[in-house]
């Protein structure tokens, strides 16, 4: 039970000076090494908390049970604060993780963007019109760029079956850690029909199926409500309106009355780097999710429509 899970906890903690190191993995490899069941509790809490997910240390099948185990711990021992994101509603479930703990929530790791400075291709200068085919090969060929294409691929893999939020984390990792001008050259490839393996290339650079198709695929609206529900999504859609709608912002903010007004014409696209970053950065959250104004109410449609346009319209950037 979680009373056991506590009373295991402290009575091991609770012998760790706290003239001790501060430094969290150094805590858990203690408490992995440890003969008095530690490491016993260690496996509850790992199980409990989740993370071991790539690309998304901060996830919790749990997350009030996990919190609940990493607050009272933190409270309760002054040492572990600093194991413990406090500040952060996506970072609260984190502990016993070291360095990794103080890891930007949206994925951003130092040691991969290091990786990177290393690879030919983000010496490469972004040229429009590459195709998914060859931005694929050039990334296989490249040892950096394989490698992490490889580790977000075995999270997203077509022949297991797919879990949207792991597969999303490992593409908000994979893209928010590489060079900004490779990272345009993945997201704005496009294929020339009727070419078959460009067009699975791109499925593959693009997290399809399992990152975007959602079954029945929800309403654009639905999408919008939801991810303002979400501080990490809330936080990429109002730097993506700012950035690429700015007179969306300026007219209306967030009155949907005044949205529904607009209209197409209304919505000039900044389309700036700004912008692409923006969208880039987009890329792994429910607002790539393929969505639908179908079934909605006729009052509803407008508001739809003008969502679908901001989030999935190509016009912003051909």
């Amino acid at each position: 039970s979680l009373h056991s899970v506590f009373a295991v906890l402290f009575m091991y903690f609770t012998s760790i000076s706290t003239a001790q190191t501060t430094d969290c993995l150094h805590l858990r490899e203690q408490c992995i090494n440890d003969a008095n069941g530690c490491k016993s509790v260690w496996n509850v809490v790992e199980d409990v908390c989740n993370i071991s997910v790539l690309g998304n240390r901060c996830k919790a099948e749990d997350a009030i049970g996990c919190n609940r185990i990493i607050q009272v711990l933190a409270d309760e021992y002054p040492e572990f604060k600093n194991c413990v994101c406090t500040t952060d509603d996506l970072c609260s479930i984190m502990t016993l993780l070291g360095k990794q703990c103080s890891l930007d929530k949206d994925n951003i790791s130092t040691e991969t963007k290091l990786q990177w400075s290393l690879s030919a291709l983000s010496k490469q200068a972004y040229t429009a019109n590459g195709t998914c085919l060859d931005v694929n090969k050039e990334c296989v060929e490249d040892e950096v760029c394989n490698k992490q294409l490889s580790l977000y691929l075995k999270v997203c893999s077509v022949n297991k079956k797919c879990n949207m939020g792991e597969c999303q984390a490992a593409i908000r990792f994979f893209y928010q850690n590489m060079p900004f001008e490779v990272a345009q050259m993945m997201t704005f490839c496009d294929c020339i029909q009727p070419d078959e393996s460009c067009h699975r290339a791109r499925e593959l650079l693009h997290g399809k199926p399992c990152a975007v198709t959602a079954v029945p695929p929800p309403s654009c609206l639905n999408i919008i409500h939801v991810c303002e529900e979400n501080e990490l999504c809330r936080k990429k859609y109002t730097t993506f309106r700012s950035k690429c709608w700015r007179h969306v912002t300026k007219k209306c903010y967030d009155d949907e009355a005044c949205l529904e007004t607009l209209i197409k014409g209304d919505m000039p696209c900044s389309a700036n780097a700004d912008c692409k970053e923006a969208y880039i950065s987009n890329w792994g959250t429910m607002l790539r999710v393929e969505c639908t104004c179908q079934n909605l109410l006729p009052t509803e449609q407008p508001l739809c429509k003008l969502f679908h346009h901001m989030l999935h319209s190509k016009s912003c950037f051909s």
